[in-house]
């Protein structure tokens, strides 16, 4: 029985790795094309093709799925079932109906909420206490097809996208080594997705990233975590930009504008718990503070707080926020 798999980054790799170890026969890996990264700008494989090659399968980077000679050299390797995880690109029924146990979609939340390609940052975002996996029959929508099997994972207040990915990249693929052979084996009946229950995320932008000091402190402290690793939750600080990759909301009101750096008290100090660093200074927000923990300044490593205010004695007083143009 010959299955072909399709995914690109990261969180595809573990469910890639788990299926060639437990004996599938994969008969392809499709993947997006090499693109252009680093200083260099030169082609860089996706994660997905590096493990392939490593493990001697043979890989496929079609531009698009739509073009019938793609269309046909898919069907010639004969799929049983096709197992996507993260590919990055819509299948069209065409490629749909190939294989016979049709095509079974690995994705990262609980459908049907988080449907689109940001489920993950979408749950941080919304601050769920939960999150998880579904594997589901593909249909022509996004993420709209009948759902197989699901596990949820809690959601730590210490998770950021980076982190959350990993453990949700090592659920799917337990997930999927246990549902694979079951739903070849035509014991599971796929169940529709509840669409009163739907919710969709867009793709993530640099600007997204921008942080909005008026916010309360809770939802910035969310984004700061949805956008670590990309593209990070920053503000600028006399007309540099200044990343904050760590932080802590906390009740209080220093009575100054939203943007604002102040100090902490030793008292709203011990409240910012040891796994998210030692805050050294907060910004007044919408509603309330945030405690900064960690940061990094424009072509600079990232430092902890206390080091970076340290290098900065005036801090505290400025405000943050507004575009370079509006800063000079």
């Amino acid at each position: 029985m010959a299955l072909v798999f399709m995914g690109t980054p990261p969180f595809a790799l573990p469910s890639l790795r788990a299926l060639h170890e437990a004996g599938y026969e994969i008969a392809a890996v499709y993947t997006r094309p090499d693109r252009p990264a680093g200083r260099g700008l030169r082609p860089r494989p996706p994660p997905v093709k590096e493990l392939a090659m490593a493990l001697g399968l043979p890989v496929r980077q079609p531009e698009s799925l739509r073009r019938p000679e793609a269309i046909e050299e898919l069907r010639s390797f004969s799929p049983e079932v096709i197992v996507v995880c993260a590919y990055g690109q819509i299948l069209r029924r065409p490629v749909l109906e190939i294989p016979p146990r049709g095509v079974l979609n690995v994705h990262p939340s609980l459908l049907p909420r988080h449907r689109g390609p940001s489920p993950i940052a979408g749950a941080i975002l919304a601050g769920d206490a939960e999150t998880g996996v579904t594997i589901m029959l593909m249909d022509e929508g996004m993420d709209t097809g009948p759902v197989i099997a699901q596990r949820s994972l809690p959601i730590s207040p210490f998770d950021t996208s980076g982190t959350l990915t990993e453990r949700l990249s090592h659920l799917a693929a337990e997930l999927l080594l246990e549902t694979l052979p079951r739903w070849l084996r035509g014991e599971i009946t796929p169940r529709p997705q509840d669409e009163s229950r739907a919710t969709v995320t867009r793709l993530l932008r640099k600007e997204d990233g921008a942080i909005d000091w008026t916010l309360p402190a809770e939802e910035i402290w969310r984004r700061v975590r949805a956008f670590d690793p990309w593209p990070g939750a920053y503000t600028y600080l006399e007309g540099e930009q200044l990343h904050i990759w760590a932080a802590w909301p906390l009740e209080g009101d220093s009575g100054m504008p939203p943007g604002t750096v102040v100090a902490l008290t030793p008292e709203q100090a011990r409240q910012v718990p040891a796994e998210v660093g030692r805050a050294a200074f907060a910004v007044q927000t919408g509603r309330g503070l945030l405690a900064v923990t960690r940061v990094q300044r424009a072509g600079r490593r990232a430092l902890p707080a206390e080091e970076f205010l340290r290098g900065m004695p005036g801090l505290v007083g400025q405000r943050l926020g507004g575009a370079p143009e509006a800063a000079t």
